[in-house]
């Protein structure tokens, strides 16, 4: 490993050939990871806005990668923070410091398998009930078509898709521009478990995925996600090389990336759909999972959607029992012969069947485990995307997850390894131990480490405006037309640049199909393209806006006026019928804490933080934050809750703000 006063001197030469000055945050955060990775000591570091810490992360892990037997591990949240550092920070750096180096550093990207194209599966060798209608020509009445070929905007982007496989190197979603829709993507692109793996895939060696896994192998540093992370650490799966040594960047979302990574669900149509595919692909027997499949949906039905707090009650248990025994007899009885030829049908039958048998353990002995049992109905709570209203009509799922993730994190991440964590919103307050409690560093046997807030070098109170609606009424289940005018006042004012971020994707759909009909500038929604195409063209058109909901709320980087107004349409508060919240708070109140405090006021500080970062992300930025949510002007915990936010300078007055973002966008266009 390099001594600090030589990593300290390439990160002086990267940011001087960048064109950038030399920060003390960037240094002091720089010398702090040196010292974690040459004492092994975990290390968490709070790196505000304008800090650079991509770089005085990166060039530590550069430094120490050159002499390391093993590669260093760079872990982001998000798909689009994974992208920008690929893409765009990686690079520059190793070509500003390709004269100091002694050697070439070799830097991987690994993604899950359903981010590339799945060659085999373009091939046709994968079943596809939906082929003939992607392709069928839509006549109309009397009409015949001009040219044979899809005429759906589906089958059109499926068509792209198929060209596009054939040019690309990488196969990678994020590469395609412009994206697809998600529904495309699937008709391309298969998971971990759909997929046959390297040893019985017949196109192996051209599969994109497979690629990309043996140039990580052969790297020096792997830039993944949390989710990858999850996996390697906790499921033992080679999704990764070997590594020990990992710096995990927007680390505030370490604990629900997690969670998330292990949620599953169980519900009636998964048992169906998984014996009409063991039956047509397996040719099995399928009865007994067919009558589990009935005792299931006697069993819940009826029940209501949230936390079920003491677990599965006697019928639900038995139905559950039948699942699991049915779907591990015909699991046995699908396996295929030695050496018999790859069956991507069979393959998929039998992933699905393993799902059942894995789940239906974990609900029979959630109590035992401390997991949290809820039932849900479509639509209703999704992790990551908020709150949809119930559809109860729909059939019950039943969802289980850990109740902490404190544990498998101590004991599958940190446990032999050095973990560097970092965000802008890692402490909550002054204190680190809330976050690094919830990940496994507080208690008996937590292993020691060190917490470094290096700053910001921004001037907050001159270069952004927090402005609260205090006027409008507290937030109901959907965008209020009281809200939808606020918007559209605010960006009429500031001629476009916004970035709206909402509670739940709905709630950004909805608002973005009012408001086209409302307003001249272009609004771009998440979900109807990749979300790397998307931040780029926000990035490219300055009075374009972009509605989006928790993905967007970090990591999305895009400084200048392309972002002049950061929109949240509520305090991303956990919503009170989130069972992993619900029961997480009732936990801590059991022994002696405050739930809401510990658990919603304290999710709702950071998100609410990370979302009002996204507005200044350079030294000449200026704009607005304009949170609609009048309860964090009016409620006691509006306090605490301001208190995690950039300070920027404060205002309830409407005009005010109306006529800042009158002269801003008056400066932009001058």
């Amino acid at each position: 490993m390099a001594e600090v006063a030589e990593v300290i001197a390439l990160l002086d030469a990267a940011v001087e050939r960048m064109g950038g000055q030399a920060r003390e945050g960037q240094h002091q955060m720089a010398r702090e990871v040196v010292g974690a990775l040459e004492s092994g000591r975990h290390l968490l570091v709070q790196a505000g806005t304008g800090t650079g810490k991509s770089l005085a992360y990166l060039v530590p892990a550069i430094a120490h990668a050159l002499d390391a037997e093993k590669p260093v591990v760079v872990s982001t949240a998000t798909l689009a923070l994974q992208a920008q550092i690929v893409g765009r920070d990686v690079p520059r750096l190793l070509a500003n410091l390709r004269p100091d180096l002694p050697r070439d550093i070799e830097v991987a990207l690994v993604k899950g398998r359903s981010n590339y194209v799945c060659r085999y599966k373009l091939g046709g060798g994968y079943p596809d009930e939906d082929e003939g209608a992607l392709f069928s020509l839509a006549e109309d009445a009397g009409a015949r078509p001009a040219a044979p070929g899809p005429s759906s905007a589906l089958g059109q982007e499926v068509v792209r898709l198929r060209q596009w496989a054939e040019e690309t190197e990488s196969g990678d979603r994020d590469e395609l521009v412009p994206g697809v829709s998600d529904r495309a993507w699937q008709q391309v692109s298969v998971s971990a478990m759909e997929c046959l793996g390297a040893q019985r895939c017949p196109m192996a060696a051209e599969c994109f995925s497979e690629q990309a896994r043996a140039r990580a192998a052969e790297s020096d540093v792997i830039i993944t996600n949390h989710a990858m992370l999850a996996v390697a650490a906790f499921e033992g799966l080679a999704v990764l090389p070997e590594f020990d040594t990992v710096i995990i960047d927007e680390a505030h979302e370490l604990q629900d990336r997690v969670t998330g990574s292990v949620t599953r669900p169980l519900s009636v149509p998964l048992v169906q759909t998984a014996a009409s595919a063991a039956r047509k692909h397996c040719r099995v027997s399928v009865d007994a999972l067919n009558q589990g499949a009935k005792a299931l949906q006697k069993a819940v039905e009826g029940i209501p959607a949230g936390l079920m707090p003491n677990g599965l009650n006697e019928e639900q248990a038995t139905a559950v029992e039948l699942v699991r025994d049915a779907a591990r007899v015909a699991l046995s009885d699908s396996k295929p012969e030695p050496n018999a030829p790859a069956d991507a049908g069979r393959q998929m039958a039998r992933s699905q069947l393993s799902y059942l048998v894995d789940q239906a353990e974990r609900l029979l002995g959630a109590q035992e485990a401390r997991e949290v049992v809820w039932a849900s109905r479509q639509g209703g709570f999704t992790p990551g995307e908020g709150y949809v209203q119930p559809d109860e009509s729909s059939p019950a799922t039943l969802n289980i997850a850990p109740l902490s993730v404190a544990g498998r994190l101590r004991e599958g991440l940190f446990d032999g390894r050095t973990v560097v964590l970092t965000s802008a919103t890692l402490a909550i307050g002054a204190a680190f131990e809330p976050v690094a409690g919830a990940l496994g560093l507080v208690g008996e046997g937590a292993p020691p480490w060190t917490g470094v807030d290096v700053g910001s070098p921004f001037d907050y109170p001159r270069q952004g405006m927090l402005y609260v609606a205090r006027h409008l009424p507290k937030p109901g289940r959907n965008v209020s037309e009281e809200s939808l005018q606020e918007i559209e006042d605010l960006i009429r004012a500031s001629g476009g640049g916004a970035l709206a971020l909402f509670s739940s994707r709905r709630a950004a759909e909805d608002a973005a199909a009012v408001l086209r009909t409302r307003l001249d500038q272009d609004i771009l929604v998440q979900g109807e393209s990749s979300m790397a195409a998307l931040v780029r063209q926000f990035a490219e058109e300055r009075d374009t806006c972009l509605f989006g909901t928790m993905t967007l709320w970090q990591g999305v980087d895009v400084p200048g006026p392309s972002c002049r107004l950061v929109i949240i349409d509520r305090i991303p508060f956990p919503r009170p019928d989130d069972p992993l919240a619900t029961a997480r708070s009732r936990d801590i109140a059991r022994n002696g804490g405050n739930g809401f405090m510990s658990v919603s006021a304290s999710h709702a500080a950071v998100r609410l933080a990370q979302g009002a970062g996204r507005l200044i992300r350079a030294t000449g930025d200026r704009g607005v934050v304009a949170v609609l949510d009048s309860r964090l002007a009016t409620e006691r915990y509006g306090g605490f809750l301001r208190a995690s936010l950039p300070p920027m300078w404060p205002t309830t007055d409407k005009p005010t703000v109306m006529a800042a973002l009158e002269r801003l966008a008056s400066l932009q266009t001058a």
